[in-house]
């Protein structure tokens, strides 16, 4: 193993205590948890606003206004030449802050109504597209599937699943008629094909924390390497 650095070995032991502090709360909440919990939000907090100053305010914003000013610290700022329609969401971000003063607060909700309008005007084609359109087109699949001139089996078993499945779980949410007799049968069907759908998300996310603590782990090890070697 090859000999670390002085910051090295300050990096592993500052992120070893702090996932000992982190892995405290499966004790019970203590100080040493709280401490680490706030220290994650407001490290992320104050990197998230840096990068967000740095790569949407003054190259979007200010740069877009004034080049020549932002110029010294964007170097490779491509556009040069004014442009200024871009003071509107400079006036509307600086509207959004006198949501912090009570007075005038109230200034703080135009800015608001136009960034849910827009966003839910622009959103509406895209979810559209994304989460129905091509759903639809996705489930639009043969019931009989032949390869080669033969019967896949396991192809048409699969897409008689995806067809079927999808029609009973809208029959669940189909009030309109009462489930009874077929209806009821599919929409029964229906709620068996949404808690499989829901297990499978949530064992994914499971599995993805579970990689994150995995992760966790080898750290801990190279921790341990770093002062037993």
């Amino acid at each position: 193993m090859s000999e670390l650095s002085f910051a090295d070995h300050l990096a592993l032991w500052v992120g070893a205590a702090l996932t000992f502090m982190i892995f405290s709360f499966l004790y019970k909440d203590n100080p040493f948890y709280k401490f680490a919990e706030h220290l994650f939000v407001g490290v992320s907090a104050a990197y998230w606003m840096v990068v967000g100053f740095w790569t949407t305010l003054i190259p979007n914003g200010i740069g877009k206004v004034f080049p020549e000013m932002v110029s010294i610290f964007l170097p490779n700022l491509s556009d040069t030449t004014p442009n200024y329609y871009f003071l509107i969401p400079i006036i509307l971000g600086i509207m959004m802050l006198t949501r912090l003063f009570g007075s005038i607060g109230w200034i703080s909700r135009w800015p608001m109504a136009i960034i849910i309008g827009f966003s839910a005007g622009t959103n509406l084609t895209r979810y559209l597209q994304s989460d129905f359109i091509h759903q639809v087109h996705s489930s639009s699949v043969p019931l009989v599937v032949l390869e080669n001139g033969s019967f896949a089996w396991m192809a048409t078993f699969s897409n008689v699943v995806l067809v079927f499945g999808v029609i009973a779980a809208l029959l669940y949410f189909f009030f309109s008629l009462e489930h009874k007799g077929i209806i009821g049968g599919a929409s029964k069907f229906g709620i068996w094909i949404l808690m499989i759908t829901f297990g499978a998300a949530f064992g994914y996310t499971v599995m993805a924390r579970i990689s994150l603590l995995l992760g966790r782990f080898e750290f801990l090890q190279k921790w341990l390497q770093s002062f037993l070697v």
